[in-house]
């Protein structure tokens, strides 16, 4: 859902330059400096935008759980901010807490919490939620532990820096998911004088249904919430996020897809839709993302060479790479409609006669042993021949400078003839210990769960194994790719998509999805899903988002088997666009992603935190 275009206009209007300066906006997250999952880059990426909004009125709050935190935090002790003051007067009362900046683009203030700081109270923190708000607490568990720690540390910030007598400010505190929600239903028992919004990213109970249930959205409006989190044995979180969302002042969500769950899993329409953006200046190479994607693109080949060409042969030149990335959700990430489309795609190209060879990454996380000996020896092999063929090269070039300056004709001599016949024999040994008859493997890890992965068994059960006579080959990673990986020379995962041809993120279940969009900031075309907050907010707000190099498939008009029809047909007509039209498209790509720049997107946040000023 959306609020009312006047509520909008009002509300952005309402933060002029006096509003703002009379305000301190406060952001809370499990993910502040705190890198655990997707709305650390929400964080991260919105931070420059809002600090040139609010400038140093603008702080955000979260847990100091490492001592490496240091290497993104700077800590201030000597500083007569408001929120510093708050923050001392705190450290004076005993608690473990520090101010200072976030190392991040735009430097925002930042306060860091020690949970574990006040484990020693939990009992009575706990008892305060079943007494007070019904919530209750089973068996021991880590992470709720933590994060009711962490809520009750930034409940005592709060009522600290509301304190009307040091502190003139209006106080917008804007919670990130349950994790920092927990203080929200005693800041509001309490009546502490700040303005709260609460935004879920995604229900902790959707995620789970949804990964169980292929029918989640025609279900959604028949679940019990609360019988399913006994199922599921979340209650606990479940009623932390439904008390969080009740208690707010502003609820809001990342989506309108999100927004339907929202509704009839947590009890409450969201009040705004807080879509996701990207802070692009990060991605953008000025108009060197073309060659960009060739530097990277020739990194990926040399992972292909060593994976593949020790058993058969293609042509690089007309090898085209797509990829899928994130958790290893088979259903909520479309990994089952990929697949199947993969299938549809390589029968089509065979049956076409399509001269052109596609590979395609799955990188994802999965429990492994290791790296699969085989692939490491294959890629070991292939740089000692890398090394031979440099050290033939320079031996063959010295001599035949010679030669050349030395001869009164102008015939090539037999360049064999200059090689050294050591150098001869190493060659011909590594090409014969390197070649092999075994087909390459489609994974490039020993799996703990082998036998049972279910990527494994679709490419099983489809022969899709990575036959000679395939056109569409697979190279399944279950593990993301750094720059510490050895098997694609030392690049990064942004570096590694920037190399890529293709996104391909066909969404089950997914609040936003942040991967197409990374895509399109860095010139890569990428498919979604209208399933798929991201893809929702394409198909509503994006006027002709094909020819911008931006897919959809269609999950919500279409059972499986049409949507990877769909998908097959949409990865077909890629695979015929000829070099210049994938030029082009890229070109596109790259200049549609400023639709989702930060600078533009903010006006939605900035709408919410008009609209809680005016309460």
């Amino acid at each position: 859902m959306t609020v009312k275009s006047k509520s909008r206009r009002s509300s952005f209007k309402s933060l002029a330059r006096n509003v703002v300066q009379n305000t301190l906006l406060v952001e809370v997250s499990w993910e502040a400096c705190n890198q655990v999952g997707g709305i650390y880059t929400v964080l991260r990426s919105k931070a420059p935008s809002v600090v040139k909004k609010f400038d140093d009125n603008y702080c955000l709050v979260g847990p100091y759980m490492h001592h490496n935190v240091s290497t993104e935090f700077d800590e201030i002790k000597d500083s007569d901010h408001p929120v510093a003051l708050a923050v001392k007067k705190m450290q004076e009362l005993g608690f473990d807490v520090k101010f200072g900046k976030w190392l991040v683009t735009g430097r925002p203030n930042i306060v860091l919490v020690n949970p574990f700081s006040v484990f020693d109270k939990l009992g009575e923190i706990k008892y305060q939620y079943w007494e007070h708000h019904d919530i209750s607490f089973g068996a021991h568990d880590n992470l709720i532990d933590q994060v009711v720690a962490f809520g009750s540390l930034v409940k005592v910030f709060f009522n600290i820096l509301a304190n009307k007598r040091t502190n003139k400010h209006k106080i917008i505190a804007h919670f990130h998911e349950w994790m920092a929600g927990t203080p929200i239903p005693e800041l509001r028992m309490e009546k502490v004088p700040v303005e709260i919004i609460f935004t879920t990213h995604a229900t902790l109970l959707g995620r789970y249904l949804a990964m169980n249930d292929p029918e989640f959205y025609n279900h959604l409006p028949f679940f019990d919430w609360q019988k399913e989190a006994k199922y599921f044995n979340i209650e606990t979180q479940v009623k932390i996020e439904r008390a969080a969302t009740h208690g707010s002042h502003i609820f809001s969500t990342v989506s309108d897809v999100t927004a339907q769950e929202c509704e009839y899993l947590l009890g409450r329409k969201p009040d705004h839709i807080l879509p996701n953006g990207i802070n692009i200046e990060r991605f953008t190479a000025l108009h060197e993302f073309q060659n960009l994607h060739k530097f990277y693109k020739e990194k990926i080949d040399n992972f292909i060479i060593g994976h593949f060409f020790q058993s058969y042969t293609f042509d690089l030149n007309s090898t085209l790479y797509f990829f899928t990335s994130g958790r290893f959700e088979f259903r909520n990430k479309g990994f089952g409609t990929t697949l199947e489309a993969l299938a549809r795609l390589n029968h089509m190209m065979q049956r076409d006669k399509i001269d052109r060879t596609v590979v395609m990454f799955f990188v994802t996380k999965q429990p492994v042993y290791s790296i699969n000996p085989d692939v490491l020896q294959s890629r070991a092999m292939m740089h000692e021949l890398q090394n031979i063929c440099e050290e033939i090269v320079h031996q063959v070039g010295n001599k035949l400078f010679h030669h050349a300056a030395g001869i009164p004709d102008h015939r090539l001599p037999n360049l064999n003839d200059y090689v050294e016949d050591y150098l001869k024999l190493r060659f011909r040994r590594t090409l014969q210990t390197w070649k092999s008859h075994k087909l390459p493997s489609v994974v490039t890890h020993n799996l703990v769960s082998d036998s049972v992965d279910e990527i494994l068994q679709f490419l099983r059960a489809s022969n899709l194994v990575n036959n000679q006579h395939d056109r569409v080959k697979i190279v399944y990673h279950p593990d993301f790719i750094t720059s510490t990986n050895p098997l694609f020379g030392g690049i990064e995962y942004r570096q590694f998509v920037r190399g890529c041809n293709l996104g391909i993120f066909p969404s089950y279940y997914e609040p936003w999805g942040y991967t197409p969009l990374e895509c399109l900031a860095s010139g890569i075309p990428a498919v979604t899903s209208n399933l798929s907050g991201f893809g929702d907010y394409v198909v509503k707000h994006i006027n002709n988002h094909k020819d911008k190099g931006i897919f959809v498939v269609d999950k919500v008009n279409q059972n499986f088997d049409q949507s990877a029809g769909q998908l097959a047909n949409m990865l077909y007509n890629f695979v015929k666009l000829d070099r210049r039209e994938r030029v082009e498209m890229r070109n596109r790509s790259e200049a549609s992603s400023l639709y989702f720049d930060w600078e533009y997107l903010t006006k939605y946040y900035f709408e919410a935190y008009g609209d809680a000023l005016k309460l």
